[in-house]
């Protein structure tokens, strides 16, 4: 393995023209004399090229012999050749950039091996030297950005303030917004979710770039090509599901959010009454207008075939009212009163559920949304719905315990099929619902070699954090 005093030698390299004046004059003068005459035809980057210098050919070898080296993982090899290499010709052939890729590679992996949070520090100086030459050789910031906060966040997080890499993300993004590029979309919702919650950004900040990341999630499916389009498919896996957290807040998203998606919900399915009313709720709840042309089929279903009549005067009916208004604040509060009310225990567990699932689907709080589950679950033996609905809770927490792929956002899968197969156990009637469900997220599941590299075994008791915090047991995903 190569010495950490290997690397940091390699490194004073790297900062030899921004550390010292007196330094950097050498340096140039030492180029001075290698630089070759060329045509004065236009440059593609301001950087020494292979064709600036006496022994370009050799360079362009080195670049060979490096790039190889790393494709077998040969880190050291790489290193020796990647760092003399960059130093004398970073522009390359002025179009390649496949050496700042290289470079970052290299440092990842002596960074991840690295115990010393002083010297991880100085390989991060280097990754930031990287990330600065590739911005001066050939411009493109917000790419740059995005790509070098991407790293940080994955890669480089014990190191780098969660502060400067939401601002490297929001730089990118403020930048290219609608046309933001694919792989800043995860991790940047989940630093705007999270940070939203933890108070670290206001409403309206929150709000511009949550509304900014569903303009690009819309504007990249559109246009992606080739390959580009998978990753899309991905996202859409993902970010899409931790922003819709959002919709708890009235005003955050505008009718056009809501009309939007939910229109497409409702052409899909406008034979369930189940489905209208959804739609029509939380039209809205976003303050649509009803009235308009655009939901006219939604207005002849919700007063005719999906007509529900209201029950008498009292809080119930105040608490549908609410809810079919889109007011669901108003409606968990009037479907409590009716519970503390009534003496009908059957009732009592009905609204009791109502309330967990407004609280799951709308107002978007899993925990309270639990909590009123298992209240109602308490008042009737042998009925499955409300456990279903806490799977669905702890299968939906993906987004929000983990960074959208990899371990945290997987692990959830385990409880929540726990509470699927407990449903079942209870109520058979529920049975083809809840295996649908199994069968649906047993493929979410960790990986075997996953579990395996954080040496746990299948079968082994494991406590899953972040709000579920409930112990179950490690399974790997079905093929």
């Amino acid at each position: 393995m190569l010495r950490f005093s290997i690397v940091i030698s390699i490194m004073v390299l790297f900062f030899m023209s921004s550390c010292s004046p007196k330094v950097a004059k050498e340096v140039v003068k030492e180029e001075k004399k290698e630089v070759k005459k060329v045509d004065n035809e236009p440059r593609p980057t301001p950087c020494t090229m292979f064709k600036d210098l006496e022994d370009g050919e050799d360079v362009k070898g080195m670049f060979f012999i490096f790039h190889n080296f790393l494709k077998t993982n040969e880190y050291d090899q790489a290193l020796e050749y990647w760092s003399p290499a960059v130093r004398l010709a970073p522009g390359a052939n002025g179009r390649m950039k496949y050496h700042f890729d290289d470079g970052i590679k290299i440092f990842k992996h002596y960074y991840g091996i690295e115990k010393d949070p002083a010297k991880r520090k100085s390989l991060i100086d280097s990754i930031n030297w990287i990330y600065d030459k590739r911005l001066e050789c050939f411009g493109d910031e917000a790419y740059v950005l995005g790509r070098k906060a991407f790293d940080f966040y994955y890669y480089f997080n014990k190191d780098v303030s969660q502060d400067e890499i939401f601002d490297m993300f929001a730089k990118a993004v403020d930048a290219k917004k609608e046309k933001t590029d694919y792989f800043v979309i995860n991790p940047f919702s989940k630093m705007i979710y999270d940070r939203f919650v933890g108070g670290k950004l206001d409403t309206l900040d929150a709000k511009r770039y949550a509304n900014h990341m569903i303009n690009a999630i819309k504007y990249g499916t559109e246009h992606c090509k080739g390959t580009e389009c998978q990753a899309w498919d991905m996202i859409k896996d993902y970010a899409p599901k931790l922003l819709d957290n959002f919709e708890a807040i009235k005003g955050f998203y505008p009718c056009e959010y809501y009309s939007t998606k939910y229109l497409d919900i409702f052409e899909k399915g406008k034979n369930s009454c189940d489905t209208v009313n959804l739609v029509h709720r939380k039209l809205m709840w976003g303050g649509c207008d009803i009235s308009d042309i655009a939901y006219a089929e939604l207005r002849i279903l919700i007063s005719g075939k999906c007509y529900v009549a209201p029950p008498e005067p009292g809080p119930l009916r105040k608490a549908y009212n609410a809810y079919n208004e889109g007011n669901f604040k108003e409606a968990v509060k009037n479907f409590e009163i009716f519970v503390n009310k009534t003496d009908d225990v059957e009732k009592k567990a009905k609204y009791l559920y109502m309330i967990a699932k407004i609280y799951y689907r709308d107002l978007k709080n899993f925990g309270l949304s639990r909590k009123y589950a298992l209240k109602a679950a308490k008042l009737k033996s042998g009925w499955g719905e409300p456990y279903l609905l806490i799977g669905k809770l702890y299968a939906s927490s993906g987004p929000i315990c983990g960074p959208g792929r990899g371990w945290d956002s997987q692990i959830v899968t385990w409880p929540a099929i726990d509470k699927f197969k407990y449903a079942k156990k209870i109520d058979p009637s529920i049975a083809k619902e809840a295996n649908k469900l199994i069968r649906s997220y047993q493929r979410f599941m960790p990986i075997i070699d996953e579990i395996f590299l954080r040496k746990y075994k299948e079968g082994q008791k494991f406590k899953v954090g972040c709000w579920i915090n409930e112990t179950t047991t490690i399974r790997a995903a079905k093929k």
